[in-house]
C-alpha cells in the first residue's frame, strides 16, 4: 500500500530512525488520509464552496503557507507505524485518529478559504477577528472558556490569533451535524462570528478564488532530517522547574487525602504512574489551560524524575485518588505557566 512502509525496519530499530525523512517513500495515497480528504472536500461542496480545489501535501505539521490553497499534513499521520512513533516521542498527536483528522482539516481547509478569497482584506471580517496583520504570539494566553471564541481544536486554540479565530470558526461552522446555533445561543460575540461566516460563505457559491497559488512551505521529500533528528529531545532551561515542586509531590504521593481504611495492599512506584498517565496528562492538560504539549512532556518527565530520586511510593488501593490528586496539580501548574510564565509564580 502506498504510504506505508511494510518492508522497513520497525521505526524502533536505529537504521530507520537514523534515515532521511524524505527517503521514507510517504505519500498521500493509498493512506488514510486520501479518504479523509475526499471527505473533506465532500462537506465543503456541500456548503456551498465548489470551485475552491486546495492542494494537500504531507510535510513535518499542519499549516497552509500564507496566499496559498496549499494544505500540510503532518508526514506522521500517512504511517500508522509512524503516527505510533510520534505519539511516543513527541507525547501528543494532532490527528490521533480519523475523526480528530478531520478537525484539523476543516481548521486549515478554513485558513485556504480566508487566503483563496481574501476574505481577510473585508472591514467586517477585521471588526470581528482583529487584524490579519497583528503579529502571532506562540506564548499566547488563553482565557478558559471565553465566550467570545468557539470551541474547536484543544488549547483554546482560536484565542491565538484573528487568522486562527477565523479558522476554528470556520471549522465549527463546517462540521457537519453540529447546531452552532443552539451551542453558540447567548455568546454573542463568537455566534456573530458564525453567523458572518455563514453568510460570507453562501454568498462566495460558485465564484472562482482569487489565489490560486499553491507551493508548499516544506515538502515532504525536501526534509533532510532522520526520524532521530526530528524528534530530538528538548532541554528545560536550567531554572524552569523550581526545587520546592518535591513537596508537592509528597503531598500527592504521601498524603493523598483522609482514605477510610488503612492501606492493605503493597506499595508501588510513584514515578512508574506518573509515567503510565503521561500521554493523558499532556492531552488533556493542552486541552483546558493551553499549556502546550511539548512544555506539558517536559513538566510531566520532570517530575516523574523527581519521584524516582525521591523513591516516591503509594499504596495501590488509593491509586484512583492519587490519579486525581496528580491531574490536579499538574493543571494548577500548567495554568501557572500559561498565565504568569513560569510553575510557581
Amino acid at each position: 500500500m502506498a504510504g506505508t512502509i511494510v518492508t522497513e525496519p520497525g521505526f524502533h530499530e536505529a537504521g530507520a530512525r537514523s534515515k532521511s525523512i524524505r527517503d521514507l517513500g510517504l505519500t498521500i495515497a493509498g493512506t488514510q488520509l486520501e479518504p479523509l480528504i475526499a471527505e473533506l472536500l465532500a462537506e465543503v461542496e456541500r456548503a456551498g464552496v465548489r470551485r475552491l480545489k486546495p492542494r494537500f501535501y504531507l510535510s513535518t505539521e499542519w499549516g497552509v503557507p500564507t496566499d496559498t490553497i496549499a494544505i500540510a499534513i503532518p508526514f506522521y499521520l500517512a504511517d500508522p507505524k509512524l503516527t505510533a512513533l510520534h505519539a511516543e516521542r513527541a507525547g501528543y498527536v494532532e490527528g490521533y485518529c480519523q475523526s480528530d483528522i478531520l478537525r484539523y482539516l476543516r481548521h486549515e481547509m478554513g485558513h485556504a478559504v480566508n487566503y483563496a478569497y481574501r476574505l481577510h482584506e473585508d472591514p467586517e471580517w477585521a471588526r470581528r477577528f482583529g487584524s490579519f496583520r497583528q503579529p502571532y504570539n506562540e506564548e499566547y494566553r488563553p482565557q478558559p472558556f471565553s465566550r467570545r471564541y468557539v470551541r474547536h481544536l484543544p488549547g483554546w486554540y482560536a484565542q491565538m490569533h484573528p487568522e486562527e479565530d477565523w479558522a476554528e470558526t470556520f471549522a465549527v461552522w463546517l462540521t457537519p451535524g453540529r447546531d452552532w446555533r443552539s451551542e453558540y445561543a447567548g455568546w454573542p460575540e463568537a455566534l456573530g462570528k458564525l453567523e458572518y461566516c455563514d453568510r460570507v460563505l453562501v454568498q462566495l457559491g460558485d465564484r472562482e478564488p482569487l489565489v490560486s497559488a499553491d507551493h508548499p512551505d516544506l515538502d515532504v521529500s525536501e526534509v533532510e532530517e532522520s526520524l532521530d533528528q526530528f524528534y530530538d529531545e528538548p532541554s528545560p532551561g536550567e531554572d524552569e522547574f523550581p526545587p520546592a515542586l518535591d513537596g508537592e509531590l509528597r503531598a500527592v504521593f504521601e498524603d493523598p487525602g483522609s482514605p477510610a481504611a488503612t492501606p492493605s495492599s503493597p506499595d508501588k512506584a510513584a514515578a512508574a504512574l506518573i509515567r503510565r498517565y503521561e500521554g493523558a496528562l499532556v492531552a488533556d492538560i493542552y486541552r483546558w489551560t493551553g499549556h502546550v504539549p511539548e512544555d506539558s512532556r517536559l513538566l510531566v518527565r520532570h517530575l516523574a524524575e523527581r519521584a524516582d530520586h525521591l523513591q516516591l511510593r503509594y499504596p495501590g488501593e488509593f491509586e484512583q485518588r492519587i490519579v486525581v490528586g496528580l491531574t490536579t496539580l499538574v493543571t494548577a501548574l500548567a495554568m501557572n505557566y500559561v498565565h504568569y510564565g513560569t510553575y510557581l509564580p
